[in-house]
């Protein structure tokens, strides 16, 4: 009942009123990084979903797309760029998908949606993460992150598609709230981005 019906009616509901707060950040990002990006201040890429459907994600662009003489792109580190950086750190650049939980293809509270790549290296316990819509925020999110293994990861995601419920929900968006305000947990020590997975880490 929960995840059926009144999960969704909140998602809904809470997206609406996000959007109505942040609408004038919302446009302003979209400006300054349309101008920082080359026109170009928005990041789309393929995410796995609930019962590993695929669908392309939406997050504010905060690398741009300089490459290297031999036309590859350059690491991550360099091509984060200072506002990008400054837009990742307060996690602003999540906001955009407050659009794809309206679509139905997110909810507020959920394990993270992974690169679709990874869909094909998942084992039988790692796919369990799929049972659920994935989410803006979740349980691995708020204990540790980017901070965490792989392993760790999976174990928390699996953990909470287990147990979810309201109480959870509001649980891990609270702490949410709470480590939004302090910029913690965003990238792993030392590094611009997360650490690939390889179907082993």
């Amino acid at each position: 009942m929960y995840r059926i019906l009144i999960k969704p009616f909140f998602d809904y509901l809470f997206t609406l009123l996000l959007l109505f707060i942040f609408l004038p950040l919302l446009i302003l990002l979209t400006i300054l990084l349309y101008i920082n990006n080359d026109g170009k201040p928005f990041f789309f890429q393929q995410r796995g979903g609930k019962g590993q459907s695929i669908f392309k994600i939406i997050k504010f662009r905060t690398m741009n797309d300089k490459k290297d003489i031999n036309g590859q792109l350059l690491p991550d580190g360099e091509r984060l760029t200072k506002l990008g950086a400054l837009v990742r750190k307060t996690s602003f650049d999540e906001l955009p998908q407050l659009f794809n939980i309206l679509k139905g293809e997110m909810s507020l509270v959920g394990p993270r949606p992974l690169t679709a790549v990874y869909l094909d290296i998942y084992d039988d316990f790692q796919k369990q993460r799929h049972n659920v819509k994935p989410g803006i925020t979740g349980w691995a999110q708020v204990n540790g992150r980017n901070n965490l293994s792989w392993s760790q990861k999976f174990k928390l995601d699996v953990w909470y598609v287990e147990n979810s419920n309201f109480f959870l929900d509001l649980r891990i968006f609270l702490l949410t709230m709470v480590k939004f305000f302090k910029f913690s947990d965003v990238n792993m020590d030392g590094q611009a981005t997360a650490v690939a997975f390889n179907g082993k880490n």
